[in-house]
C-alpha cells in the first residue's frame, strides 16, 4: 500500500459531511463547542470568511468579524469536532480566493456585496 493510500484510509471516516459549503466571502454563524472546567458551552462566532485552505482532513478557514472596533479573526479546521455548527447567513459576491484587502477597510467599505 502507497503512503497516500494509508493515510487516506485513517482519515476517511474522520471527515465530516454534515456541514454546509463553505465559501469565501460568506458570512457565517460558527457554533463552538468551550469546556470550561468540568462544563461545556456553547459560543457563537458570526463573521466573514476571508481564506480557506489545505485539503481534506487538514481544510481550514478563517473567519473575521469586528468587535469593539477592533478585527478579530479565528481560524478552525473543517473537520474538527469542536465545531457543533455551521450557519451560513449570507452568501457573498466575490471575485478572489483571499480577502485579506478586508483587513485595511472600515465601516461600509468593508462590506461584500451579496450574491442573489
Amino acid at each position: 500500500m502507497n503512503a497516500n493510500e494509508i493515510i487516506s484510509a485513517l482519515t476517511k471516516d474522520q471527515i465530516r459531511n454534515d456541514l454546509p459549503e463553505l465559501k469565501v466571502g460568506n458570512n457565517v454563524k460558527v457554533y463552538q463547542k468551550i469546556v470550561e472546567g468540568n462544563r461545556t458551552r456553547t459560543q457563537m462566532f458570526e463573521g466573514t470568511i476571508i481564506k480557506i485552505q489545505g485539503g481534506g482532513i487538514a481544510r481550514t478557514f478563517t473567519v473575521r468579524r469586528l468587535s469593539y472596533g477592533v478585527g478579530v479573526e479565528k481560524t478552525w479546521p473543517v473537520n474538527s469536532p469542536n465545531i457543533e455548527k455551521i450557519e451560513v447567513s449570507r452568501l457573498g459576491k466575490v471575485r478572489r480566493a483571499r480577502l485579506f484587502y478586508l483587513r485595511d477597510r472600515v465601516g461600509k467599505a468593508a462590506k461584500v456585496k451579496e450574491r442573489i
